[in-house]
């Protein structure tokens, strides 16, 4: 049986450890589909898992990567053949099983999308999660009577992977975005995407009354804790509030007063366990009225396999905008 390196994530005497590894299909968790990996990328989550520094793995040890794009090798599903174009995001992947770092990736077959048609295996990592949830918000947002006339969209977290795609996708639906970043000097950046605005959140009043003023039409909302407390208080009547991340906090302090007297919602945004028929739905979004017009300005490097540790330190440091793409094809023999 041929082998093929992977990067595995151990955890000794309490201390996780991170590295390549020479492995086989018997290593793998199970799955009725094997796929030649040939693209990953890094998310948050990723550098979290690898280095330790969240609790992301369920069990250890365990391939990395939430995310892939390859080609299927074998199949003992009919839904599935082999040599299809496929992608896996989320899912469990790289969470509690095996995921996208390897030369090689066995997944359920009840995971898999078909590569989307007009999309690159490149781009669809590119993409990946962090876009695949973005275009959730928007596609979940829409559906809740969102519309570019309710006023000023904020996006948070604006320069990470989720931000820089939800500025991309929202802007060219004609929503007037606004960015809120503690990078002041990626603005070019930032408006480059589609923001009009960027408000500097170390000098952001955040106020705490009840019901601040009604300033933003809806908000993608990558950071959580105070951040999503205040939104709620200052969100226009009928405006929703799409929740994706906790990078400031799980924990939300506000009062009922926004809901009951603007009506205001907070949709929770889960990607991994989204199901299939709406993941392939976005998906197909994302191939067409939503397919992203600056994939190549939100890539900020496309790395070989062996350059995975640094990456996830840069990421880490706050020192990155956009997204990371992985070539993982050289990692099977």
């Amino acid at each position: 049986m041929a082998d093929f390196r992977a990067y595995r994530i151990r955890e000794r005497d309490d201390v996780v450890q991170a590295g390549f590894e020479r492995l086989t299909l018997d290593d793998l968790t199970p799955g009725e589909v094997v796929i030649r990996a040939q693209y990953s990328s890094i998310n948050y989550k990723d550098a979290l898992a690898a280095t330790g520094r969240g609790r992301v793995l369920r069990h250890f040890p365990l391939v990395g990567g939430i995310d892939v794009a390859g080609v299927v090798e074998s199949s003992t599903d009919a839904r599935v053949a082999a040599g299809d174009a496929v992608l896996v995001t989320g899912c469990g992947l790289g969470e509690d099983h095996d995921g996208g770092y390897a030369g090689r990736v066995r997944v359920p077959a009840d995971w898999v999308v078909p590569l989307p048609r007009g999309l690159t295996q490149f781009e669809v990592m590119a993409i990946g999660t962090a876009g695949f949830t973005a275009a959730l918000a928007l596609d979940r947002m829409e559906q809740n009577g969102q519309r570019p006339g309710d006023g000023p969209l904020l996006v948070t977290g604006a320069t990470g992977g989720v931000g820089s795609l939800a500025i991309d996708l929202f802007s060219a639906q004609g929503y007037e975005v606004v960015a809120l970043t503690g990078k002041p000097d990626a603005e070019d950046y930032l408006r480059e995407l589609g923001a009009t605005a960027l408000l500097d959140r170390r000098q952001l009043e955040m106020g705490t009354r009840p019901l601040e003023k009604a300033q933003w039409g809806g908000a993608v909302d990558n950071a959580g804790g105070d951040t999503l407390a205040w939104l709620t208080r200052s969100v226009r009547p009928w405006g929703s509030i799409a929740s994706i991340g906790l990078a400031g906090g799980s924990e939300l302090h506000t009062t009922v007063m926004p809901f009951i007297l603007r009506g205001v919602n907070i949709l929770g945004i889960t990607s991994a366990n989204c199901p299939m028929q709406r993941r392939r739905h976005v998906w197909q979004r994302l191939a067409t009225d939503l397919r992203p017009r600056h994939l190549d300005v939100i890539v900020e490097a496309t790395i070989d396999f062996d350059e995975l540790p640094a990456a996830f330190e840069r990421i880490l440091s706050g020192r990155h905008c956009g997204r990371t793409v992985v070539k993982v094809d050289d990692a099977a023999v």
